[in-house]
């Protein structure tokens, strides 16, 4: 295993409504910004799982976009 593998797997993933608590949006927001592709989410079974890397990323992207 390499390092980029190394480090995705001690990744912590949240579910959508951490995200959404995080955030402090609804479930449905976090929804669609999974599917407009502005934030990265592995499926696993029916629901997604958000890296919290992906997280402070989007996050970085908007606070810059907004200044």
């Amino acid at each position: 295993m390499g390092k980029a593998n190394n480090a995705r797997a001690l990744s912590r993933y949240l579910t959508v409504a951490e995200v959404a608590g995080q955030l402090r949006v609804s479930n449905m927001t976090v929804y669609r910004l999974v599917q407009s592709g502005q934030l990265p989410a592995v499926r696993v079974g029916r629901s997604y799982r958000i890296r919290e890397e992906d997280i402070d990323r989007y996050l970085a992207t908007q606070y810059t976009a907004a200044g």
